[in-house]
Order: C-alpha cells, then sequence, then structure tokens
C-alpha cells in the first residue's frame, strides 16, 4: 500500500477516532470463516465443529517490546503469532482475531496502518484463512495491543496440556533458544546509555539477523497444531517462556516426568532449555507415532523425583518471565 511522507503522516492525536478506524480497517483482509466481519457491534464467525477455542494475550511497551527495536509492522506480526501459537497449541486451527489497542496521542498514523499490516501478513503466512474482525481503539499513554484469537477444533477433542503418558515420546516443533539469542543481541549490541538504539541490519552477521528476527517477528509453525492432533498427540502446548518452564508446567498437568535428551535441543542446550519467546510447538506422542515436523527430543515416565530431567539432571523451571527486568532475562 502506498506510504506517505513524514510532513503527511498525522499524528494519532490530531484525528478522529472514525478516521483512524477507517485507515486500520481498510488494511484487513476477509477470514474464510467470517459471516459478518468489523463494521458492527461484534463480528460472526463460523464454528463448524460447534466448539471455539479462545486466548487472549497482551503485549506492552516496556515488559514485551521496545519501539526503538520494533516498527509497526513487526509489533502486528508478533501480536498475531504469539496468540495464533496458542490456538494451534490446542490442536485447532484458527479462524479469528480480536484486536484492542490503546495508543499514545503522538503516535504516528502510519505506525497502526504498518501494524494492520501485519497482522493482515502473519495470518496470510502463518493461517491462512484466518483474520483480524474487530476490536477497539483507545487512548493511552502506553501502546498496548490485547489480542483474543478464536479457533475450530474441527470435530476433533482439544490437544491439553494433562493427556502425556508414561511411554509417550517427547517431540518438539519449531525453533528453541533461537528467540533468546536475539533479545541477547539487541540487549548487547543495540543500547546506548542503557537505552534502545534502532537495529542496523548491516551491523548484524547472517546469525544474528535470524536471531533478531525471531524474537522480534516469530513465525511459529502454527499448521503443525492440527497435524499434531490429527495424527494423536496426547499432550501439547506453545513454548513461549522456554523450554524448561513449559516442560514443567506439561509435566505438572499430566503427572509425569519428562525426560530430555541433551544432544537433540541443538548446540545451545541453555539457551534451548531457558530461552523464551520461540513460540515452538511441545507435544507428547504415543510410541511409534510423530506428526510430520516434530522432531523427538526425550521421553515421557512415570513422575519421579523431579517433573523434568535432562540426561537425568533435574531441570530447574526458569524461563522468560514479564516480571523481571528485560537486562536480566537476555542475559
Amino acid at each position: 500500500m502506498p506510504s506517505r511522507s513524514d510532513s503527511e503522516d498525522p499524528r494519532l492525536g490530531d484525528l478522529s477516532e472514525g478516521r483512524i478506524l477507517r485507515e486500520i480497517l481498510s488494511r484487513t483482509a476477509p477470514g474464510a470463516h467470517t459471516i459478518l466481519g468489523p463494521g458492527d457491534d461484534a463480528a460472526v464467525i463460523a464454528a463448524p465443529s460447534g466448539s471455539v477455542v479462545a486466548t487472549t494475550d497482551t503485549l506492552v511497551h516496556g515488559p514485551d517490546f521496545r519501539l526503538a527495536w520494533t516498527s509497526g509492522y513487526d509489533l502486528g506480526w508478533k501480536s498475531a503469532a504469539v496468540n495464533l501459537a496458542d490456538i494451534a497449541a490446542m490442536g485447532a486451527r484458527p479462524t479469528a482475531l480480536l484486536v484492542a489497542l490503546a495508543v499514545p496521542r503522538d503516535l504516528p498514523l502510519s505506525f497502526v496502518e504498518r501494524l494492520a499490516d501485519g497482522f493482515r501478513e502473519a495470518c496470510a503466512a502463518l493461517a491462512p484463512g484466518c483474520a483480524v474482525v474487530g476490536g477497539d481503539l483507545t487512548v493511552s499513554d502506553v501502546l498496548t495491543v490485547a489480542v483474543t484469537a478464536l479457533g475450530d477444533l474441527e470435530g476433533r477433542a482439544p490437544v491439553t496440556r494433562s493427556g502425556a503418558r508414561p511411554g509417550d515420546v517427547v517431540a518438539v516443533a519449531g525453533e528453541l533458544g533461537l528467540a533468546a539469542r536475539g533479545l541477547a543481541v539487541l540487549f548487547g549490541r543495540f543500547r546506548a546509555d542503557g537505552s534502545p538504539v534502532p537495529v542496523r541490519a548491516e551491523a548484524l552477521a547472517p546469525g544474528e539477523s535470524a536471531a533478531v528476527a525471531a524474537q522480534l517477528r516469530p513465525s511459529p509453525p502454527i499448521g503443525l497444531g492440527t497435524a499434531a492432533a490429527v495424527a494423536g498427540a496426547t499432550a501439547m502446548m506453545d513454548v513461549s517462556d522456554g523450554l524448561a518452564l513449559d516442560a514443567v508446567r506439561l509435566a505438572d498437568a499430566s503427572g509425569v516426568t519428562l525426560s530430555l535428551d541433551r544432544a537433540a535441543l541443538g548446540d545451545d542446550p541453555p539457551r534451548a532449555l531457558g530461552g523464551g519467546e520461540d513460540h515452538a510447538l511441545l507435544a507428547t506422542f504415543p510410541e511409534g507415532v510423530l506428526a510430520p515436523g516434530f522432531r523427538v527430543i526425550g521421553r515421557v515416565h512415570e513422575r519421579s523425583q523431579a517433573p523434568v530431567l535432562c540426561d537425568g539432571v533435574p531441570v530447574a523451571p526458569e524461563g522468560w518471565d514479564p516480571y523481571r527486568d528485560w537486562d536480566s532475562a537476555a542475559g
């Protein structure tokens, strides 16, 4: 879509709510499951299976993103991706997003236009047929994006965290630790006097570029959630806070111990275990069953002295915590 120069880019405080909404909605796309989209008091979404999977997540400037590092497009993409991953982790197909924005008055209109573009293109790339179907807009001193995602189980039972059984294999689809590496690059390379400064693409090595992209614009394997459900996954969840912490949550919900193989965790096992925000899918499958796109990283055993082991050693339930300072989380 055409862009405007800085001199033509009004601040949101100079515009009416109706004008801002028109600009945002002009950048949305119709959803395959939408019966009634934006423009009325509520949207109407088809739920062919008779069940609706729903989740919500909020990204707040400061603990969740920094504007010096994050473009409007990246913020829209990431806000969509993290919610789509939760729907996928239930074995459902994402159908719709509802987006509530709380925006500062001095934010440029172009920023929210690009944010809308990020939402649209993330849905098209990660969950075709899903779309933004409505939301809300208000004023705030702190930029906040709150998203509610809906999904359809297509007649299947949901895949929960509580179904892992002794004898199952533990598997993952997606990256582990890459987003945490990207966060470490941002904190280590793109700050001045303790404050974030814009990322210079030319200053990044190829591996660093991929890591920063994984942090700012994650691409979780959304379609593999339904693939895992169809294949017979017994338990599944989104790895948003780090493998160690989320594996403990799954083990506790199922009343089992997950025994992980360190050699299966890649070149940097500590970061794979402790780094968050990759939004990989962690699942368990019966022996001899594995959905395409998943790789085995361990096995499920009867509950022992610890919920999660790695090469027989108990794993501390540590990972991403939004209540901790970003500086400590990026270490």
